[in-house]
């Protein structure tokens, strides 16, 4: 079967070090096209908007969208009212409301909407899911600390309204989470904002489970040196910790074995599933915590930020 010809919009940190290696690996699509205003990838057509790639191109059927949430929106109601399937770089939208626009614009054209959580395919999830199957969980605690300047450096779209700040990795726990436990929803939170910007730079999360148990969560982009991306989950069978995102599993603390580490080679080959039986994949529960997090969040003011 001839690979899936595919272009990439917003080519940036995330689009180099991830989407374009990954491509590159995939038997399944062949890099075509690329569309930034100020970057370019050699060996393929660019373009400096989505437009004149989607006049042009038409012979590129998939498109992955990498740039920030806000502008995002606009170019995927264009690529999918051409009729090309789209991929969304997470978190799929600024809100809740637009991606649910965009799934009911898709399902309208007949085309694929995928909304990637690319945590989801960190090597122990899945093992870490099938494990918890059956067992009644009692809490849940979630330590997701980084260094902001090392994973987004100069990048000022994170702490305008609408780029997520410090959930911009959180989200990628809250991924996990909803994806290996029963469904949650959020109790209390308490944003610490800079006085200079827009988003924060930590956040302290509780939820509750349906089924009853607390999850707490301490997300922070302060933390130098070593970076804590961390899961414990307290259970009537064991204690499960996912480490390192999601790449490495104890029960007990004994070691569980994972698989070969290749995020987004996993969202790729499920792109190309969607794209052979023609259905989309959107789930916005990680999305929805973050939403009901600013809804009900106390915000604390905090030292400006400097990059």
């Amino acid at each position: 079967m001839a690979a899936t010809k595919i272009a990439v919009v917003g080519i940036g940190k995330i689009a180099r070090d991830q989407h374009l290696p990954a491509i590159a690996r995939s038997g399944a699509f062949e890099l075509a096209a690329a569309i930034s205003r100020n970057e370019r990838v050699e060996g393929v057509e660019n373009f400096t908007d989505i437009q004149a790639f989607l006049r042009n191109r038409p012979d590129v059927a998939a498109v992955s969208l990498c740039a920030p949430p806000r502008p995002r929106l606009q170019m995927a109601v264009s690529a999918l009212e051409a009729g090309r399937h789209v991929l969304l770089e997470k978190p799929p939208g600024a809100t809740v409301g637009e991606v649910e626009a965009l799934v009911a614009l898709a399902r309208k054209k007949g085309v694929v909407l995928f909304a990637t959580w690319h945590s989801r395919f960190a090597s122990c999830v899945e093992p870490a899911r099938r494990w918890l199957s059956g067992k009644t969980i009692r809490h849940v605690e979630i330590v997701w600390k980084e260094d902001v300047r090392r994973w987004h450096p100069g990048q000022a779209w994170i702490w305008e309204a609408g780029g997520f700040g410090v959930f911009d990795p959180g989200i990628n726990a809250l991924s996990i989470l909803t994806a290996i436990a029963p469904p949650v929803f959020v109790t209390d939170a308490t944003l610490e904002v800079p006085e200079n910007c827009q988003t924060p730079i930590a956040a302290q999360l509780t939820m509750r489970g349906v089924t009853g148990f607390e999850v707490t969560a301490d997300f922070d982009w302060r933390q130098e040196g070593p970076q804590t991306w961390e899961i414990r989950v307290d259970t009537d069978a064991g204690l499960l910790v996912l480490a390192d995102g999601g790449s490495r599993m104890s029960i007990d603390g004994e070691q569980r074995p994972g698989g070969l580490e290749a995020e987004y080679d996993g969202i790729y080959a499920r792109f190309a599933g969607l794209l052979a039986s023609g259905e989309s994949d959107v789930d916005l529960a990680p999305l929805k915590l973050v939403s009901d997090a600013f809804m009900i969040g106390r915000t604390v003011d905090v030292d400006a930020f400097h990059d």
